[in-house]
């Protein structure tokens, strides 16, 4: 069904670090406006509304019965997703919601339950899989250009919570989940290499470490990045990782390899990967995103700019700059807002085959991320 709309009517939930770059891509989208934002703390929320000309709400109840809405964005911690989700989709209204899609899987398959009474539009912002080059890779996958796969390998690391006195909510199991590092940037490794391979994980074996044992927990004064800190509260015990090696097997066989770190120092967003086929190999990392290094055996090395005239067809799509002008972390944001609108403009969401993650998958991450639970605490391969 095509929606016949001058405007999409945003809102947005949670007025954070997140909410923030949510804002600033749905405000390059054409034909859609945020006119309605929502955070607990009311100042927040009118700060953030006045800047954009929408209207502020302490909840997401109030936004939805005072405002004529066709999408929200759920940009609140993990604990408060599936609540928020349940509302929006309760109410028949589009969603897009941040990532992990929620504290654990019985989560996530209630929702898709819901979605099965209120079919909306949905999606989870595993954004990295937007990125042109790899959709590209996903392109040349599906035509069997590089062969069969023999391996994959990534990492995903970062310096953030690598002091003892680093803090952040994603730290308490009530509000981030029983895991912090695999659901925070894992959970971006396992998406982006399912899509690329089009084949689920479907065994993990995983590691999972505690740097420290107990943090000094600061009160925050920034967003999660920001180093500022308020008095001291007190000291906690940890019970989520701040690191993990992960052993994974597809479901066609491939075996995979990962890391996910938040104590690794000077790395800020690096996230890396490599694809082994028995035609040549990719090497891919987030920080250079505008670069994929392809290996080959018996003839020179390349490496592939991101432009729209090297891409295929689908993936040109997804890059407006020519090569030279680099596309970052906020430009493949956009495109997978823009992505998402597209789908609820033609309805091509209803045909189940749309390039951005849904909470189909997202759900199915959440599998994975328990599965790496448990395995952790057997010592064991664990089926997910």
């Amino acid at each position: 069904m095509v929606i016949d709309m001058k405007e999409l009517r945003i809102g947005v939930v949670g007025t954070g670090f997140i909410g923030g770059r949510h804002i600033d891509a749905i405000s390059r989208t054409t034909g859609a406006r945020v006119v309605a934002v929502a955070d607990p703390v009311l100042d927040k929320a009118k700060k953030t509304a006045e800047g954009i000309g929408a209207n502020a709400y302490t909840t997401v109840d109030e936004m939805l019965e005072k405002e004529e809405l066709d999408v929200i964005h759920n940009c609140t911690p993990t604990n408060m997703h599936y609540e928020v989700d349940v509302k929006a989709i309760e109410a028949e209204k589009h969603l897009y919601c941040e990532k992990p899609l929620a504290l654990n899987a019985k989560e996530g398959d209630a929702l898709l339950a819901l979605l099965e009474k209120h079919p909306v539009a949905n999606g989870v912002n595993l954004n990295y899989r937007m990125n042109a080059l790899v959709q590209d890779m996903r392109s040349q996958v599906e035509e069997k250009a590089p062969g069969r796969s023999f391996l994959v390998t990534g990492s995903y690391v970062q310096d953030w919570m690598m002091n003892q006195d680093d803090y952040d909510w994603r730290l308490e199991p009530q509000n981030g989940g029983a895991s912090r590092a695999i659901a925070d940037i894992g959970s971006h490794l396992f998406d982006t290499c399912q899509y690329v391979l089009g084949k689920k994980i479907t065994a993990v074996n995983a590691h999972l470490m505690i740097m420290h044992p107990t943090r000094q927990h600061y009160e925050k004064t920034g967003g999660t990045f920001d180093k500022g800190k308020g008095k001291l509260l007190g000291e906690i015990r940890v019970v989520n990782e701040d690191a993990a090696s992960i052993m994974a097997r597809f479901e066609d066989g491939t075996e995979g390899l990962f890391q996910v770190s938040q104590v690794s120092a000077g790395h800020k967003n690096d996230m890396r990967l490599r694809f082994d086929f028995e035609n040549c190999s990719w090497e891919w990392r987030q920080e250079e995103n505008n670069l994929l290094y392809i290996g080959h055996r018996d003839e020179p090395n390349q490496i592939k700019h991101r432009e729209a005239s090297a891409l295929s067809p689908h993936a040109a799509a997804f890059t407006e700059l020519p090569a030279g002008h680099p596309e970052g972390w906020n430009d493949v944001l956009y495109q997978t807002i823009r992505a998402f609108y597209d789908s609820i403009r033609t309805g091509s969401y209803r045909e189940g085959k749309v390039p951005y993650a849904t909470i189909a998958e997202g759900a199915w991450i959440m599998k994975i991320i328990e599965a790496c639970l448990a395995s952790d605490a057997g010592g064991r391969w664990v089926d997910v």
